[in-house]
């Protein structure tokens, strides 16, 4: 029930997606002349490498989803030695993937503000930071739940079932918010 739960309710997370891409869209047909100022000044070739993290953290989720369905919460050998983590591990690498896109998403903001791309600047600003700030609440979002499941592997005695619902309901919203992001990479950095 949690996971049909989960996907009515990543289905409404879509729908607010889908409005802020036809408002992206609406505005850029409305005010054409402000995309081509404006996106040169974005750092392509870092949001690729910030992309790229974001995507490669839904890998990293999914090996720890598989994990939790074998009911292996931790690691049995060496730190490294990656066929032998847990969820735990999974999980962990999963967060710390998540938090250094958000890092990044941060540290293009404020190179862009430098630049004067901001929300009350123009249209494209306004729209820039509110399709990838959504975005970044998303991620955050999927941080703190990362924690949460986390955190129940610790203070719970033995890993149950529930548990490994859990932890796949948390896959289910991470990835979709890796498919949005591939999507809103697409839409505002490589068409121009």
């Amino acid at each position: 029930m949690v996971s049909v739960g989960t996907i009515i309710w990543l289905s409404s997370e879509l729908m607010f997606f889908a409005a802020l891409f036809a408002a992206y869209y609406t505005i850029r047909s409305v005010s054409p002349e402000l995309w081509p100022a404006n996106t040169e000044k974005l750092n392509v070739p870092f949001a690729a490498v910030n992309t790229t993290i974001l995507v490669l953290s839904s890998v990293t989720c999914q090996m720890g989803v598989f994990k939790a369905e074998a009911g292996k919460v931790g690691r049995s050998g060496r730190l490294f030695n990656v066929g032998a983590w847990g969820l735990r591990e999974w999980f962990l690498l999963t967060y710390v993937m998540g938090a250094i896109f958000i890092a990044g998403q941060a540290t293009e903001y404020a190179s862009l503000i430098q630049e004067g791309v901001t929300i009350p600047d123009s249209a494209y600003g306004t729209m820039f930071y509110l399709t990838t700030g959504f975005h970044g609440l998303h991620v955050t979002g999927g941080l703190i739940a990362f924690l949460f499941v986390l955190g129940r592997t610790y203070v719970a005695r033995t890993f149950t079932h529930e548990q490994a619902v859990s932890a796949i309901v948390v896959s289910y919203y991470w990835h979709f918010v890796d498919v949005v992001w591939i999507g809103l990479f697409a839409t505002i950095y490589i068409i121009k």
